[in-house]
């Protein structure tokens, strides 16, 4: 795989800034490097794509396009109105009884993109996003606010926690992706 593919796909999960050096350690080139890996990539998104990528110093974070926010924030308003999805539910489960996990962690789990789930249950409240120092993406939990609506103080209270969040395939499952 090519470096600018593997940074921009550095950049799509990550969902927060990420400094040059910590790309450059990822992929295993020097910064320097990166630094023009970041300008092929501004050239190629931050036209008339729906993404953009922003750079503030030595750090750089991909996001949508400033001249859809009204389309975006139509949408997410829809998104965290009502009751939550099946998805959603799945999403908020897997985290619950596998936290702290990472969002490539969650979608080897399910399967699927969880990038829009994961930004919906955050701004619901219903997850928080953490800093983990070995790991370059952040990594998610269940919020207080969660936890409240669940009607417990823990997460050691859900049923059978301690079957289901060391459950063997699972581990198998994370372990075979990395």
């Amino acid at each position: 795989m090519d470096l600018q593919s593997q940074i921009e796909s550095i950049l799509f999960v990550a969902s927060k800034p990420l400094k040059f050096s910590v790309i450059a350690k990822a992929v295993g080139v020097g910064v320097g490097e990166v630094e023009e890996v970041i300008e092929v990539l501004k050239m190629k998104y931050n036209n008339d794509s729906g993404i953009n990528i922003l750079q503030l110093g030595d750090s750089a974070q991909m996001a949508t396009n400033p001249k859809n926010v009204d389309v975006i924030e139509g949408f997410m308003k829809d998104e965290i109105a009502g009751e939550l999805t099946k998805a959603q539910l799945e999403t908020l489960t897997v985290i619950a009884y596998r936290q702290p996990i990472t969002r490539p962690e969650l979608e080897v789990i399910r399967g699927v993109n969880c990038a829009l789930i994961i930004r919906n249950l955050l701004m619901r409240g219903l997850i928080e996003e953490l800093e983990d120092e070995e790991k370059i993406v952040p990594v998610y939990r269940l919020s207080f606010e969660a936890l409240r609506h669940l009607g417990i103080s823990d997460v050691k209270e859900l049923p059978d926690y301690a079957g289901m969040s060391e459950h063997e395939y699972i581990k198998q499952v994370i372990e075979g992706e990395k």
